[in-house]
């Protein structure tokens, strides 16, 4: 019995180690997103605007070369279109929340969209082309993952307010570096979530396909996040027109709108349903130019609805899979879950890997 509470308990810190968008709010409405749970038991999951991905481990896809060359770069590994959509107007803003995130993963957070020119709930990934509409890097010796994390695992990416009408994907990822110092040791996490934006804009831009968004050795991919780094290229295609320097983390302000509930292991809420608890988020500093201005915010804040973040190890427990064992610094536990081996990725971090 102790064996099996054992490997429960390593397994559901594998689930924490790493990350994925368990909701979005749009316009100040929450839908829920794909949970990675029901990706073998679609029959029974709920309607909801997240593409279905195998990343039950809340694992990566990227790093080599033949990865980016691969579909399962697009909406990660094995991803099919989501059964429903969000709605936004052109100018609103999507927020998305991340069930978790460990602090030692630093990098961008980038926020693509796609037109499907019909129904998304029916779209080729291979056949989208996307436009990088916000990205933010490195700047004044902050990593915008760690903006995410301390605003309550949340980001906020503001829609063009010139971008046509119509039902688009929106491609959002983090890209992790904290092993990028190494050949193919780049994290990607891309989420994908369906969304229907209206307004009057005309801007249709010309995007790019997934397996070409990235190469293996650009240098927002193959980069040294070590060393007192003070400038990083964003990799991917340039950014469109006002998005530029548009994502943030949010900042809380009064609304009547609904807002999501923490996450749980429970299945997300169907999309037509918002809940009614808010999480609270940290204040943001105020927006400079090239920020948006903050969206509203629900009216019920809590004191937190989503547990602080944490690197996902203790000093006293196994480290989970992929997680952070070793390096500079470094005080928290060495020993790695289920058998893995702890193997130095450069000198100020270890990771947890697979053994040979």
């Amino acid at each position: 019995m102790s064996s099996i509470l054992l490997g429960l308990a390593a397994l559901a810190a594998s689930v924490n180690a790493h990350g994925h968008v368990s909701g979005i709010v749009a316009d100040g409405v929450y839908y829920g997103g794909a949970d990675p749970s029901y990706f073998y038991n679609a029959a029974n999951a709920p309607e909801n605007v997240g593409w279905a991905a195998s990343n039950q481990d809340n694992g990566y896809v990227g790093g080599d070369q033949s990865t980016y060359d691969s579909p399962d770069i697009i909406c990660h590994k094995e991803a099919k279109a989501g059964a429903a959509k969000a709605t936004v107007a052109a100018g609103g803003t999507i927020e998305f929340q991340w069930n978790t995130w460990p602090e030692s993963h630093i990098g961008p957070v980038i926020t693509y969209a796609a037109n499907c020119g019909g129904d998304c709930t029916a779209a080729n990934k291979e056949e989208l082309k996307w436009v990088k509409i916000d990205a933010k890097g490195l700047e004044g010796g902050k990593w915008a993952a760690v903006e995410m994390i301390a605003n309550n695992n949340t980001w906020a990416t503001t829609v063009p307010s010139t971008l046509a009408a119509g039902d688009y994907v929106f491609r959002h990822e983090i890209i992790a570096l904290h092993s990028a110092n190494n050949a193919n040791g780049a994290q990607n996490y891309p989420q994908c979530v369906n969304v229907e934006v209206t307004g009057s804009g005309t801007e249709n831009p010309e995007g790019t396909v997934g397996t070409a968004l990235y190469t293996a050795t650009d240098p927002g991919i193959l980069y040294n996040p070590y060393g007192g780094a003070t400038t990083y290229e964003i990799p991917g295609p340039a950014l469109f027109g006002e998005g530029a320097g548009s994502g943030s983390a949010p900042a809380p302000a009064p609304s009547s709108s609904a807002a999501a509930p923490a996450p749980s292991s429970a299945a997300p809420a169907p999309s037509s349903a918002a809940p009614s608890a808010a999480p609270s988020v940290s204040a943001a500093p105020a927006p400079s130019a090239s920020q948006p201005a903050t969206q509203p915010k629900p009216s019920t804040l809590v004191t937190s609805s989503k547990p602080a973040p944490t690197s996902g190890s203790g000093s006293g427990a196994a480290v989970a899979k992929y997680g952070q064992c070793g390096g500079k610094e470094y005080t928290g536990a060495t020993s790695c879950a289920d058998n893995w081996t702890c193997k130095e990725q450069n000198p100020y971090y270890s990771q947890c890997v697979e053994s040979a």
